[in-house]
């Protein structure tokens, strides 16, 4: 009877080996940005500006569309006649 032959390791050997590379380049920090109260306040300032913007556009918005269903309505009840 035929047996087949098994390697002599239990285990293959490594398909590629390992080559340490360079290592990586060290990263420079941010420069640092200094912070001062003007700009605090102004980037507070700039948000409720811009909030109250969008809060302007918001009730226009609405009070558009409440305008519109009761033209709409008073048009529909003016055609029933």
């Amino acid at each position: 009877m035929f047996l087949p032959k098994y390697p002599d390791s239990p285990t293959p050997p490594p398909a590629h080996t390992h080559t340490p590379t360079e290592s990586a380049p060290v990263r420079r920090s941010l420069p640092s940005v200094s912070i001062d109260q003007k700009t605090v306040v102004a980037l507070v300032v700039g948000g409720v500006v811009l909030t109250a913007l969008l809060a302007a556009v918001a009730v226009t918005a609405i009070s558009v569309t409440v305008a519109a269903v009761v033209l709409r309505s008073m048009l529909r009840d003016h055609h029933r006649r």
